[in-house]
């Protein structure tokens, strides 16, 4: 099954295999199937395409998601670096921009760089 582009799983409830689009979480698919009266706990595959219908119109009117979305946050990021905020300096140096510390546990955000002599392993030689 197809909605908006994205492939879902068909074995999975709905109301989970909504979650695979970007920007729709558990409690937005909760709502948007309320909205679409279809049952929770059905299966991706029984889905008539009358519901599945009712489901992307409703995406598609109200919420912005996948590549639209993608596109609005990087824009949001650009315009923080333009005006060169502290935020988006953090985002040109690839630093945590959320107040995080940076003397140790910021290793996702700069990679799993250890600038520190002596932390790496070293094999050690036997004679």
């Amino acid at each position: 099954m197809r909605v908006i582009g994205v492939n879902i799983p068909d074995d999975k409830r709905i109301e989970i295999a909504l979650t695979y689009l970007y920007g729709i979480g558990p409690s937005l698919s909760r709502k948007i199937l309320s909205k679409a009266n279809v049952d929770l706990n059905k299966r991706a595959k029984s889905l008539t395409s009358d519901e599945v219908n009712r489901i992307q119109n409703i995406i598609e009117k109200e919420y912005s998601v996948e590549g639209e979305l993608r596109q609005l946050i990087r824009r949001n990021i650009q315009r923080l670096k333009d005006l060169q905020t502290y935020r988006g300096t953090r985002h040109l140096k690839r630093l945590p921009v959320r107040g995080q510390r940076t003397k140790t546990n910021s290793r996702s955000v700069r990679g799993n760089v250890r600038k520190t002599a002596g932390s790496g392993k070293r094999k050690v030689e036997l004679k």
